[in-house]
């Protein structure tokens, strides 16, 4: 097949509760990351740097935050009928119900499949960290004239039963699906390693269509625990190495095919630990691979006088003395003299008054940080006010905006 017609439906519909208090008031996919992105931002490069241009956006829980994004940071042509980034909520055409599952949330879109006649539709998740040229494993689909391809990260064997589990042969044909298996079989090549599903697939869109028909009269809905394994004994399905995965313009001293899931706290946080350094796993900076988000026009940061060291500084914010060392400052962070913060992700719109002190803090959007504050010291006080994950990292929520006092404290908390 030369030059399929190709489709994207990435599922952003994921509550992420397990990412709560930051996603108390937005979807998993829309919590910021880095400096100035959101998680779903990486899965729209890959598409858009793959040259996959048709694409739509199925959201759910708490999505009016991750539509306004996409409406503002994802226009890809005026002109072109075929390129763009489309959001699409639960139309409930077929009954009364919310997306009940990754399956399910395609079958209730059908429709758009069959008005764009795609040969090939790319199913993805958008929770997770990571560049993946999608091109390759669409050429590695091709090639093994396969119905149905699954993205599958080789992980340690001894952590394996943590994913779903693939059992592939030496030639990537599937033999079986496990969900978090006390024994799960090793890659075929590599006895040390397991394939993990990463919930990306491809399909051929006539194999995608009849599956999702018949899952939806057997009352399936979700792919990696109904639809793919029914499919194993009728369908040719392959897992795809994304360790083999090559993106220009990644350095030699990153790790290659990187990819997290940042569907906890700590996950999270340590993401944001591998952008820094003087050579990031994970470097956002790479021009010949693109990660698009907010088309914000701020200015640059100015920094009037501070020590700061191995740290991200966001637009618009301003630094008027202080301490920040091994930190991410989204954008119009205003930090007063006499601060010191330490391992801290300090979103955008926050301000920290005089001498407050921030060890190991997430510190949500709009927050005013009390003079002389200490959060991050001392678990037995934190813990009354703020989340405190398991290795300790403390997360203060999101401030609405009358929780602001004129004196600088965060009222709700005090």
């Amino acid at each position: 097949m030369k030059d399929p017609r190709i489709l994207a439906m990435v599922l952003a519909g994921g509550e992420g509760s397990r990412l709560h208090p930051l996603t108390r008031e937005r979807s998993k996919p829309s919590v910021p990351f880095g400096g100035r992105y959101r998680i779903v931002d990486f899965v729209l490069a890959n598409l858009v740097n793959s040259k996959i241009f048709s694409i739509y956006v199925l959201v759910q829980y708490k999505s009016q935050s991750l539509i306004e994004h996409i409406r503002r940071s994802w226009v890809l042509s005026p002109i072109l009928h075929e390129h763009f980034v489309t959001v699409v909520p639960p139309q409930m055409r077929e009954g009364p119900e919310w997306f009940e599952g990754t399956s399910d949330a395609v079958y209730q879109n059908l429709r758009l499949i069959e008005h764009h006649v795609p040969d090939l539709v790319v199913v993805f998740g958008a929770d997770h960290i990571y560049r993946m040229d999608i091109r390759q494993m669409i050429d590695f689909h091709l090639e093994n004239q396969a119905d149905v391809t699954v993205a599958a990260l080789p992980v340690p064997l001894e952590t394996a039963s943590a994913f779903g589990v693939i059992d592939a042969d030496k030639d990537g044909r599937v033999r079986g699906f496990l969900e978090k298996p006390a024994e799960p079989p090793a890659m075929p090549n590599d006895p040390t390693r397991a394939y993990a599903s990463m919930g990306n697939y491809v399909f051929n869109a006539k194999a995608l269509t009849a599956a999702l028909i018949e899952a939806n009269r057997l009352g399936e809905k979700d792919f990696g625990r109904h639809i793919l394994p029914r499919l194993i004994n009728s369908d040719r399905i392959y897992a795809y190495d994304f360790s083999s995965n090559r993106v220009p313009g990644v350095r030699d001293y990153e790790e290659q095919a990187y990819w997290r899931d940042v569907g906890t706290l700590d996950a999270y946080y340590a993401a944001h630990q591998d952008l820094l350094g003087r050579e990031p796993r994970f470097n956002l900076f790479n021009p010949e691979w693109r990660i698009g988000s907010s088309n914000y026009q701020g200015p640059s940061p100015r920094i009037m006088e501070a020590q700061i060291s191995n740290s991200v500084i966001g637009s618009g914010s301003l630094i008027n003395g202080g301490k920040i060392r091994n930190s991410i400052l989204r954008r119009e962070v205003t930090i007063e003299e006499g601060v010191e913060i330490d391992d801290c992700i300090i979103m955008d719109y926050t301000t920290i008054r005089r001498g407050a002190h921030l060890r190991r803090v997430i510190v949500d959007r709009y927050n005013i940080i009390a003079r002389d504050e200490r959060i991050g010291f001392d678990p037995t006080i934190d813990v009354g006010r703020f989340t405190i994950t398991e290795s300790g990292i403390v997360v203060v929520p999101r401030a609405p905006a009358r929780a602001v006092s004129a004196t600088g404290a965060i009222t709700r908390y005090m």
